[in-house]
């Protein structure tokens, strides 16, 4: 591969991680052409090892999934999610019935590496240790379109150079270029302000051991409801235990231990391990384990852990992928399933482009509510967990944009609002009945809790292609069975969310903004809708209770039906695209 940077290129894309690295392989197999600029050199270290079943799938695509998954990461099989002390922790079992449905806790340094050795391998010209300065414009409008980058060596500085480009593709982390400089649009969400810190451990205890739960990573919320906790094993014998915790209460603990210890602070490594004390299950878990002194890292790191988005995602010629874009809480651990949709969004939304199949302007309607669907749909989810950790609830209206919000739960909102008041604006009452709503995926429901309720019910309540009914209603309907309750909870939760769980394939027919994604090697793109005629008469659905009827396109029925793919292994690989 040359070692000189070219002065023009087809298609520049800013950041390795598996965001950009994705996006860049989509592309070169494409037969467009592709440089690839990162700041570091590669193998480095990143937190985020818990991946998702879409993994797999999104893998196949730049066939890269034989490779990880011959590599020997460690297999995850599911998660165990332990929301209120009292109770029992719910468990998503994504194996329970097909055993390939199963995705990877991994070592980032090595995963990332793989991705962006595979974009070298397909074409992608791939600059290392060369980090972007800044972009130039037409017009010297940063809100216009882009057409060059400055760069610089990141070890010699001077080393430096532009190179032109027709397209943009913005995968430069939370240091977002693009988002944080020019367009200067990202919004930090109000109600997950956290920040993190995290160590590795040796001699740790496994959760399951012995059973199909084996090596599951367990996640805890804090008995004091400030925040969660993770314990993730990784195939190198380690096991990453991180800390979660809202801005004000992690000061307010350090403040109340440096009272404690007559006016000294405590350490980060102080404060890390007080922390965990808030996980009683994840000290068990940790048994005997010892907290690595001696690694290449240190030995506690930290970082903030704000969550947030942006109003738009895309521009002329360019586009915003990863945490470049947004950032979610990793409680769902959603981080690389989000950076492999927005750069399939924006591999897609390019190649259609370029070959002039439509203009900018409405592929780039595209890529946006794809990103905005997406985030959006796991935000709810994040907010249903946190609702059951902190046991109230708090108001988080502001951090949604209504527009995504519609697009992403348009089947439920006819539900919370009732007929007569669909259209209105959403209002907070309405948005935590969502997020109630969706909880019920948190449920500790397992398989013979399933065995013993499902006899008992009407099949159409138990038809996941049926209505949706409230946790209201749900209790209206079975009274006095606590079981049946749960397992009717559950099953609407995934109706409600449906959109987290769709599969690579199901995802791919979902119609955004008049689109679909095309998937198909050397003809990715994107398919309009536009033209198709919709049905003259809406198919209705039945209700139970008190729910009220409403009506679902053909697409929504799709979504319907594809759903829970991640907590409950009922289908395939799932993931929103």
């Amino acid at each position: 591969m040359s070692t000189v940077i070219p002065e023009k290129v087809q298609i520049l894309v800013l950041g390795g991680g598996p965001a950009g690295s994705y996006a860049a392989s989509i592309l070169a197999l494409e037969g467009f052409d592709v440089v690839l600029l990162e700041a570091v050199k590669f193998p480095r270290y990143h937190i985020g090892e818990s991946m998702l079943p879409s993994c797999p799938q999104f893998l196949k695509l730049i066939d890269l999934e034989d490779t990880v998954k011959n590599f020997g990461f460690c297999r995850k099989p599911g998660a165990a999610l332990k929301l209120v002390g009292e109770k029992k922790e719910a468990y998503t079992d994504f194996v329970r019935t097909d055993p390939n449905n199963s995705s990877w806790n991994v070592t980032r340094a090595d995963f990332d590496n793989i991705l962006l050795r595979q974009a070298e391998k397909v074409g992608v010209k791939v600059f290392e240790e060369t980090r972007a300065i800044s972009i130039n414009f037409v017009n010297n409008n940063p809100k216009g379109r882009p057409i060059a980058v400055k760069w610089q060596n990141s070890i010699h500085r001077g080393i430096s150079g532009t190179i032109s480009f027709q397209y943009l593709i913005d995968a430069t982390g939370r240091e977002g270029i693009m988002a944080q400089k020019y367009l200067k649009h990202r919004k930090v969400n109000t109600s997950l302000r956290n920040i993190a810190c995290w160590g590795y451990w040796r001699g740790a205890g496994v959760y399951g051991i012995g059973t199909s739960r084996q090596n599951a990573p367990w996640f805890e919320a804090n008995t004091d409801e400030s925040g969660w906790n993770w314990f993730i094993p990784l195939h190198n014998g380690m096991t990453s235990v991180g800390v979660v915790i809202n801005e004000v209460a992690g000061s307010q603990r350090k403040a109340a231990t440096k009272r404690a210890n007559g006016g000294v602070a405590p350490t980060l490594k102080e404060h890390y391990l007080d922390c965990l004390t808030l996980t009683p299950g994840l000290i068990d878990l940790l048994g005997d384990g010892k907290l690595v002194e001696d690694g290449p890292y240190p030995v506690v790191q930290s970082a903030s852990d704000f969550s947030y988005n942006a109003p738009t995602y895309s521009g002329d010629h360019y586009r915003l992928i990863g945490d470049a874009a947004a950032f979610i809480d990793p409680f769902f651990s959603s981080g690389v399933h989000l950076a492999f949709t927005g750069g399939l969004a924006a591999a897609v939304s390019i190649a259609s482009s370029i070959r002039g199949e439509f203009s900018e302007a409405e592929v780039c309607k595209y890529h946006d509510a794809k990103i905005g669907i997406a985030y959006t749909r796991f935000l709810v989810v994040v907010l249903s967990a946190y609702k059951q950790m902190r046991a109230q609830d708090r108001s988080v209206l502001s951090d949604f944009d209504e527009d995504n919000f519609d697009r992403a739960f348009d089947i439920i909102r006819p539900v919370i609002q009732g007929d007569s008041d669909v259209g209105r604006r959403m209002s907070e009452d309405e948005l935590q009945k969502v997020i109630a709503l969706c909880g019920g995926v948190f449920l500790p429901v397992g398989p013979d809790v399933h065995a013993r309720v499902v006899p008992r019910l009407d099949n159409k309540l138990l038809d996941p292609q049926g209505p949706i009914v409230t946790p209201e209603e749900i209790e209206a309907l079975v009274p006095d069975d606590i079981e049946a309750q749960l397992v009717l909870k559950e099953i609407n939760a995934r109706k409600g969310a449906g959109g987290v769980f769709l599969s690579v394939g199901s995802s791919f027919d979902e119609i955004t903004e008049g689109f679909s994604a095309r998937v198909i090697r050397g003809h990715i793109g994107l398919i309009s809708h536009e033209s198709k005629a919709m049905p003259t008469t809406p198919m209705p659905l039945r209700k139970f209770g008190k729910a009220k009827p409403f009506y679902l396109s053909r697409s929504l029925l799709l979504f319907v039906v594809v759903i829970l793919a991640l907590l409950f292994g009922k289908y395939s690989t799932f993931v929103v695209v």
